[in-house]
């Protein structure tokens, strides 16, 4: 059968008739035989594919552990009848993760990946159009949660300053240009990437950590998930590979004090969880009162405080900081 090609605008300009439209094909749709070659992804699924990489780091899941990835993934593998590795494909595509991959996808993702206002209303318009078909939350739930309104915020933004972002881009800049992309092309596709990657890795984190500062304990539900708590690297961003950057194994969650204390050597971690406050701030809490309020005992916990289920710090990323960051004098 002929393979429909689409154009920009057929993502980021997508009329609710339009989808509708592509949500009746979608369902009508036979599964394909293992080896059959399978239709082209429509923008919708394309749209929502994007969406789901907001939650899931497709690098995760890989050929057979595409089974164990986590919602959205098993619901729009069944919604699209097709398997879960043609999801984490496409995701891993639209990642930028492949740059020799489809470009019309890679430059798509992009754009809408730098524009959550934009993201939000063609997001909304594939879900409007899922309903108008019959599709109920059931089989498609608002996995982003802005089906009636709202828009994607990302979290953990804090800790990437401009010189991070363009250490990104300058690492992609080489793979990138032999893939025919342009110097512009190449930091829009990087740092759109880079922030949803961080995004992922605070959401993880912090859920991981109990959304409460793992020095003190202090959280604060109703403000929000990350207004006064941070996501944080311990063997720091810069210093990371892709992969450990993305690691819940090497981030805590903090109030945002005894973030910037673990940041600039003040506080660390030993290879049991136990925390150590450094000579120079304990000379400080001896002799004065406010210091004594934020890292006294308490309220500084003796051990890193992590849910009973947690993943664990790494004890190399842990050594990693008490060797290369921490303040010993």
């Amino acid at each position: 059968m002929p393979r429909t090609r689409y154009a920009a605008a057929d993502y980021v300009d997508i009329e609710p008739p339009v989808a509708r439209g592509q949500w009746l094909s979608i369902l009508a749709r036979q599964p394909v035989e293992p080896g059959q070659r399978q239709e082209n992804f429509t923008p919708v699924e394309t749209i929502l594919c994007l969406a789901a990489m907001y939650l899931v780091d497709s690098s995760r899941f890989s050929n057979a552990a595409a089974r164990r990835a986590p919602t959205p993934v098993p619901e729009l593998a069944r919604l699209f009848r097709r398997p879960p590795t043609s999801i984490i494909a496409k995701m891993d595509n639209l990642d930028g993760a492949r740059p020799k991959g489809n470009r019309n996808d890679i430059l798509v993702a992009a754009t809408l990946r730098s524009d959550h206002q934009l993201l939000a209303a063609v997001y909304r318009t594939c879900f409007a159009a899922a309903r108008a078909a019959g599709v109920d939350v059931v089989a498609l739930p608002d996995f982003l949660g802005i089906e009636t309104g709202g828009e994607v915020s990302l979290l953990g933004q804090d800790e990437l300053g401009p010189s991070l972002l363009e250490l990104a881009v300058e690492e992609a800049l080489e793979s990138f240009a032999d893939a025919g992309y342009d110097e512009r092309e190449t930091e829009r596709i990087t740092l759109a990437a880079v922030r949803v990657g961080q995004h992922r890795f605070a959401r993880d984190v912090l859920a991981n950590c109990g959304h409460a500062c793992v020095f003190c304990g202090f959280a604060a539900p109703s403000a929000g998930p990350s207004h006064l708590l941070r996501a944080s690297h311990v063997k720091p961003w810069r210093d990371a590979t892709k992969r450990e950057r993305l690691l819940v194994a090497n981030g805590l969650a903090a109030c945002p004090t005894h973030d910037a204390a673990f940041d600039q050597g003040l506080l660390t971690i030993e290879d049991d969880l136990r925390v150590t406050v450094a000579p120079s701030l304990l000379l400080d809490r001896d002799t004065r009162a406010d210091v004594r309020r934020y890292f006294g005992s308490p309220p500084l916990f003796d051990r890193v405080a992590l849910p009973a289920t947690a993943t664990t710090i790494d004890v190399q990323y842990a050594q990693w900081h008490r060797t290369r960051i921490f303040r010993v004098q």
